[in-house]
């Protein structure tokens, strides 16, 4: 008895290191204030997002809940708006399964928002499927709906600057990588739609977030805009929704234990949001509120800008001419460069 006891004893211990050390993360501690701000928040009905967007609110920003499902996204704005108590919250549809969604988003919300100050890329999602226009669902989600919309909302974020990008993606990337032939072929950054495959496709999804934030930074070198990616730890959240029954249950009561609370997950997304100071560290990657390096492939200058070009290939696309320079060029890039995508030609 007295052997299990000491067992009981150690195990609880080491829980207790692990939680205040890991599980526990680091605070945002920035005093900023956003009063006449505007942040756009993807995926903000829940977990991560939906705490971003009210430390947001309370901060005094007009903040926009760009989310899928209008049910879930309105019940998350009366939430917001109680317990910050502003006003200024807002639901937009979004669905980043849909290029054409996106480009309806970017159009509406270049029609009825004045400012953009933030755009904070936090949706994302493990699960098998298509997208609308026929690609993997993780990659479309989680990588090439956000890099649309960013491309699209670019010349705004430039006019209100100086403003941020922030890319909320995982410590997973380390495990990715990306294979060119297939977003040629499959569309996609896996050949299956097994398990194995939807959670290789994650991980590749949150390399191709990394990748896109290093090489943003470098065409926005010289601009006011800035861009970060970041690990929020290891949330407890509904991410996994979309997972088998079996799956959740075997993970819900592991993550209870062992993840970050939504609110806790949310800092280092709200430290590359607000912190002063950091600018000079676009493109870099963050992880609890502290800067910290990529994996190898997330530091490749030369994979980055390859992904960015070889998103334009994936279909024939249509372009549209921006209003912002490349710092290495007095020309304007075309949208090739940038692979904005405006209509998928199926």
């Amino acid at each position: 008895m007295s052997v299990l006891l000491s067992i009981l004893a150690v195990g609880i211990a080491l829980y207790l290191i692990l939680y205040y050390n890991v599980i526990r993360g680091s605070r945002c501690t920035s005093p900023v204030t956003l009063k006449g701000k505007t942040a756009i928040v993807t995926g903000s009905n829940t977990g991560i997002g939906k705490a971003t967007a009210l430390d947001l609110a309370k901060r005094g920003a007009r903040v926009i809940l760009a989310c899928r499902s209008k049910q879930k996204a309105e019940a998350a704005v009366y939430d917001i708006r109680r317990e910050s108590g502003s006003n200024e919250v807002v639901f937009m549809h979004l669905d980043l399964g849909s290029l054409k969604s996106v480009r309806s988003f970017a159009e509406t919300f270049l029609k009825t928002e004045l400012r953009l100050d933030l755009l904070i890329n936090n949706a994302g999602m493990l699960g098998p499927g298509y997208t609308e226009d026929g690609f993997g669902m993780v990659f479309g989600v989680n990588h090439l709906g956000h890099f649309l919309l960013t491309c699209l909302l670019l010349d705004r974020l430039k006019e209100c600057g100086p403003s941020r990008v922030v890319n909320v993606s995982a410590l997973l990337h380390r495990l990715g990588s990306v294979d060119f032939a297939l977003l040629g072929t499959h569309k996609d950054l896996v050949p299956g739609q097994s398990t194995w495959h939807n959670f290789r496709a994650y991980c590749h999804s949150k390399l191709c977030n990394v990748l896109f934030t290093r090489e943003l930074a470098n065409r926005l070198e010289g601009t006011s805009v800035t861009t970060y990616s970041l690990h929020p730890g290891v949330i407890h959240t509904e991410f996994g929704r979309n997972l088998k029954l079996w799956q959740r249950l075997f993970l819900e009561p592991i993550s209870k234990l062992f993840f970050m609370d939504a609110e806790r997950g949310a800092q280092t997304t709200l430290y590359c949001a607000l912190q002063e100071g950091i600018e000079p560290l676009s493109g870099r990657y963050f992880s609890s509120c502290a800067l910290q390096e990529v994996s190898a492939k997330g530091r490749d200058d030369a994979l980055a800008r390859k992904l960015w070009e070889g998103i334009s290939s994936l279909q024939e696309l249509f372009f549209i001419r921006p209003t912002w320079a490349h710092p290495a060029s007095s020309s304007y890039i075309s949208m090739v460069d940038i692979a904005v995508v405006a209509i998928v030609v199926m």
